[in-house]
């Protein structure tokens, strides 16, 4: 249990809030892998509005569940809202989406989700 996401921050936002708890968590598993797919796609196609969008979207939630690549994120995001067409993103990208496929996985397994 959270290895490759901290819950620290997020109990206490919840005030130890278990159902609280329970609903952030629902909400990271429903919104974070949508959001990582629309940032990798954005990427893909240099789509850098969609790419700073969807990395905006996401970093309060990276940080609060404290994935560990918020920088790498925000980088991502840059990326997009500077339109840097002579900076290749992917290695950055590929951090963040193993972070959150990784977080992902181990919240559904220990949330029961």
């Amino acid at each position: 249990m959270e290895q490759h996401y901290k819950l620290y921050r997020v109990k206490e936002l919840a005030d130890n809030d278990n159902d609280f708890i329970m609903a952030l968590a629902e909400a990271f598993l429903e919104e974070v892998p949508e959001d990582a797919a629309r940032l990798k796609k954005a990427v893909e196609e240099k789509d850098y509005v969609n790419a700073y969008q969807a990395a905006h979207k996401m970093k309060p939630t990276i940080d609060l569940f404290e994935l560990g690549v918020l920088e790498d994120l925000i980088e991502v995001q840059d990326w997009g809202k500077f339109q840097k067409t002579d900076l290749d993103i992917s290695d950055k990208l590929k951090i963040v989406l193993n972070a959150v496929e990784q977080s992902v996985n181990e919240l559904r397994s220990d949330f029961n989700l």
